[in-house]
Parts: structure tokens; C-alpha cells; sequence
């Protein structure tokens, strides 16, 4: 009988032999490379931190990020979320990169990663215990807020179209319109 061959996991120690800069993440044992995103990617990526950011920061909340930033999750996970949240009250987790899990992390689906965001991450960052996890899809023009809940896992805060403002339950005063992102 023939035996099947797999690949051998990957682990953080590989991942960090990466040349800087590589567009990489290290999620279940594997090392996934992401192309550099397109520009309406980055347009929308830009919108959204310069807003997250100003929101956060004017209340002393804490701290907006945005990618390239490596975050490395208690499971031993790395990814590279298109935007991020860390609260004041988990500064800690802000060393050399994130070591912890993010208050919230945002994905901005791109068509060849919308399985990867939709369902590989979504569960990640629940295992991992991330709070609020965003899906911005420029396609669609809205934002999907999805929130951990007692059993660790998500449950939808809210669909938010063109039209709408999103809101937070994580960021309680927290008034985006959707439109703003896209434009």
C-alpha cells in the first residue's frame, strides 16, 4: 500500500527566516503567500485606518494599525489583517509586532481571498479570542461586523450597505459611513 505524503508543517521559526517584507501569513502549519493588493484595496484600507484611527485616538482608546503588521496569535498563528485594534487595556500585546490577541481585526476581501477570510480566519480569530472581527467588501460596498460571543464564537453585529453607517459594539459611539470607505 502506498503512503500518502504531506508536507511537513511550518512553524514560526520558518516563517521568520522570510525575507522582510514578504506578504506572508503562517496560519494551521502552513505558509500562505498574498500577492500586494490592487489599489481600490488600498484606497479602501487607507479610508478606513484614517477614520478607525482618528476615532480611537481622540478618545484615548488605544491603538489603529494597519498592514503590513505581523500578528501573532496565542495559537502560534501569524497573519497580517488589513486593519486592527488593540484597546489600552491590552497594550501589552503591542511588543516588536502584535503578541496576542487584537481587540479587532479587519479583512478587506479580495476575490482571491474571500474563502480564506470568509471561513479559515473568521474561525482563527475566534479560537484566538479576538472580540469584533470586520468583512469590508469593496465588491459588495459594505461591512459585515461579527462579535464574539460567550461560547467563542462569532455571531453578525451587523451588515452594513452603502447607504448605512456602520456601528461597533466594540467602539460604543463609533459612526462610520459606509460610502466614506469607498470613495
Amino acid at each position: 500500500m502506498s503512503q500518502l505524503k504531506t508536507r511537513p508543517r511550518r512553524t514560526v521559526d520558518d516563517y521568520l527566516k522570510l525575507p522582510e517584507g514578504t506578504r506572508a501569513e503562517l496560519i494551521e502549519g502552513e505558509i500562505l503567500m498574498t500577492p500586494s493588493p490592487k489599489l481600490s484595496h488600498q484606497v479602501v484600507s487607507r479610508n478606513l485606518f484614517v477614520h478607525l484611527d482618528s476615532f480611537v485616538r481622540t478618545r484615548g482608546l488605544g491603538e489603529a494599525l494597519y498592514a503590513p503588521m505581523d500578528v501573532h496569535l496565542p495559537s502560534g498563528d501569524i497573519v497580517q489583517p488589513d486593519v486592527l485594534f488593540v484597546a489600552t487595556a491590552n497594550a501589552g500585546i503591542m511588543q516588536d509586532w502584535i503578541r496576542g490577541a487584537p481587540d479587532l481585526l479587519v479583512e478587506i476581501l479580495s476575490p482571491e481571498g474571500v474563502e480564506r477570510d470568509r471561513m479559515v480566519k473568521r474561525d482563527l480569530y475566534a479560537r484566538n479570542g479576538v472580540k469584533e472581527y470586520w468583512l469590508v467588501d469593496p465588491e459588495a460596498r459594505s461591512v459585515e461586523v461579527l462579535g464574539l460571543n460567550a461560547s467563542g464564537r462569532y455571531e453578525p453585529s451587523g451588515y452594513f450597505e452603502e447607504r448605512d453607517t456602520v456601528v461597533s459594539p466594540l467602539l460604543a459611539g463609533l459612526s462610520l459611513p459606509v460610502a466614506k470607505l469607498f470613495q
